[in-house]
């Protein structure tokens, strides 16, 4: 390469997680100006996808103690997106054992939703596969997304990945739950998906989170060794300690197609009064989590507290359990 800064890769393609991971800090209980903001905002911004929440169950989710971005009814998403006349697409996600994905989903051709983004863990592959067979006979385009793949051992990586990549899906997505991984690990990794998918035709993804402050730099990790769809959020909004923030990756993408103003415009507007009111991002007991290669539970539940700010008290905790 003769410019190896410049960073233009025309194929590479971005969705937007505000909704979906941002829900999580307020059991989705967005209005509907809000959700019209983002989604404004990724239209005027060029970006790809928007991923306006989860497609889950209201039996295990119930209606009213959580918003309508956890179940993403299709009257609900008309009453943002009407039927959508842009070139951006819309995702949920589905959970495997949280989704009734079967009757909930409904065929393309009565959905304005484009995408539909399969989550499970690793001993839920069979599951897995199961979702993204029926997601792909409605007629959506689909990914796969291995939760927590930092507490997985190399051999079940790859016997999920066997699997995963003779299934009809799109993308492959390294998902970094706990933020716990390191751009030596990234790299592994976005090598080894692109060893099973990319001779099937598929891309491979990246969905990081903030836990040690390490969101963004990891997706450019995963860029620069072959993944060609990344995740981000509006401000990193997202479950603790957030994801890999909107603004910094389309600034540092340099692609013609994309437009920050109206993502600063989203920040400035919607995002920075619901940043006084509800708290994400990568405070000192999310490091921890991340450094531990352990979920956020425990810190989302320290930073709810009365002792938010007993950083030594937290930390012996959770090393005394270990």
């Amino acid at each position: 390469m003769s410019a190896p800064w410049i960073t233009y890769r025309p194929e590479l393609k971005v969705l937007d997680c505000t909704i979906r991971d941002g829900g999580l800090v307020n059991d989705h209980h967005f209005d509907d100006g809000f959700v019209r903001a983002v989604y404004e905002a990724c239209v005027e911004a060029g970006i790809d996808y928007m991923e306006i929440g989860y497609k889950n169950s209201s039996k295990l989710f119930p209606r009213g103690q959580f918003g309508p971005w956890k179940h993403c009814d299709e009257q609900d998403i008309r009453r943002i997106v009407g039927d959508n006349p842009t070139s951006l697409k819309l995702a949920v996600m589905c959970d495997a054992e949280k989704s009734d994905w079967a009757t909930e989903v409904l065929p393309k051709d009565q959905s304005v939703l484009d995408m539909i983004r399969v989550a499970f863990y690793a001993h839920q592959v069979s599951e897995a596969i199961d979702m993204i067979a029926d997601a792909t006979e409605k007629g959506y385009e689909v990914t796969a997304n291995l939760m927590a793949v930092s507490t997985n051992t190399e051999k079940e990586v790859d016997q999920v990945l066997e699997v995963v990549a003779d299934s009809p899906i799109e993308v492959m997505v390294v998902v970094d739950s706990f933020g716990a991984m390191y751009a030596e690990q990234i790299e592994i990794l976005v090598k080894k998906y692109l060893e099973y998918v990319k001779p099937k035709g598929k891309e491979v993804g990246m969905h990081a989170h903030n836990n040690q402050q390490l969101g963004f730099a990891n997706t450019i990790e995963a860029i620069i060794h072959g993944a060609n769809r990344v995740d981000a959020s509006m401000a990193g909004l997202g479950r603790g300690a957030g994801n890999c923030p909107m603004e910094l990756l389309i600034g540092f993408l340099r692609n013609p197609k994309f437009h920050i103003r109206p993502i600063y415009k989203v920040l400035q507007d919607p995002l920075l009064p619901l940043s006084r009111q509800v708290e994400w991002g990568p405070h000192v007991q999310y490091n921890i989590t991340g450094q531990l290669n352990e979920h956020p539970r425990s810190a989302i539940a320290a930073r709810g507290g009365d002792q938010r700010d007993e950083y030594l008290a937290f930390y012996d905790k959770l090393t005394s359990d270990v």
